[in-house]
């Protein structure tokens, strides 16, 4: 996953935080907060794992992606709104989100959930354990520093450079710009050690990185990003049989241009500004 998303994430050790999202718009008595549904509803056919509503795991926080700081606060959201509109597809009223750990998620530990949608890069070792929906995201990877930051494209490798634990970041790191990272638990604690100095360079999807930047106040920058030719699925439990209708409903989702517009209504304002402005790097 670089896709790795900003403010307050849950400890390591505590595996989910549930609560009922309440949600706002929508067909009949259904409820999703600030999202604006556009789709069929009872358009697909689904059993969720609790009745009557739509059970995502994401990690918080992820701006943009999951608008709020704990489940029960998200009310909009690129990934958010598109849950809701994949309910309100299935005939479900409610969205309710579950907070867990990314590297837990990816490899396959987490249980009781319809979907996750948490900017999760498909890579063929990560289906070995959980099963991926059609890609719905393209990602990269970008470089974050401190605003005064001396870090190029040039100097990369000389510099301390970090990610979290769990994200394709790591691997990139590793395998690709043939680097030691620092890692860290997760993403605060990596944005936490560019801010203080312990790392000069934080590696995250660059959606996310950008948002990171344009909510520190200055603080901190996206100065170039590297292509990866990732893309961002969700993951299903291994063997859901609720993975046939959930696809058909992203496939919708794509080719009636809901995601393009949810991406307009949230992610450019959270970046702060277009992934695709970010000078691409290649490795020296």
């Amino acid at each position: 996953m670089l896709l790795k998303r900003t403010v307050g994430l849950m400890s390591a050790l505590t595996l989910a935080a549930t609560a009922l999202a309440a949600c706002g718009g929508g067909s009949s008595s259904a409820s999703f907060g600030d999202c604006k549904i556009t789709s069929k509803a009872n358009s697909i056919k689904m059993t969720p794992v609790k009745s009557g509503t739509l059970t995502v795991e994401t990690t918080l926080p992820a701006q943009g992606w999951w608008n709020g700081k704990t489940p029960s606060s998200i009310t909009s959201g690129y990934e958010y709104c598109m849950a809701a509109e994949l309910a309100n597809m299935a005939g479900l009223k409610s969205v309710t989100v579950k907070n867990v750990n990314f590297a837990q998620l990816t490899a396959g530990h987490t249980t009781n959930f319809d979907l996750a949608l948490a900017e999760i890069s498909i890579t063929p070792e990560r289906a070995q354990v959980v099963d991926f929906s059609k890609p719905y995201f393209d990602s990269n990877v970008g470089v974050l520093v401190k605003s005064d930051s001396d870090v190029t494209e040039q100097n990369i490798k000389t510099k301390r450079d970090a990610a979290y634990s769990g994200t394709t970041s790591v691997d990139f790191l590793k395998n690709t710009l043939g680097v030691t990272p620092k890692v860290y638990p997760n993403s605060q604690a990596l944005y936490q050690s560019v801010l203080s100095g312990q790392a000069d360079a934080a590696f995250l999807d660059t959606a996310i990185v950008l948002a990171e930047a344009k909510a520190s106040n200055g603080q901190l920058k996206v100065v170039g990003q590297y292509n990866t030719g990732e893309k961002y699925g969700a993951i299903y439990p291994k063997g859901s049989a609720n993975e046939a209708a959930l696809d058909q409903g992203i496939q919708t989702l794509i080719s009636d241009g809901t995601l393009d517009n949810l991406s307009k209504t949230y992610l450019g304002p959270a970046f702060g500004g277009d992934p695709n402005n970010v000078p691409v790097w290649t490795v020296q």
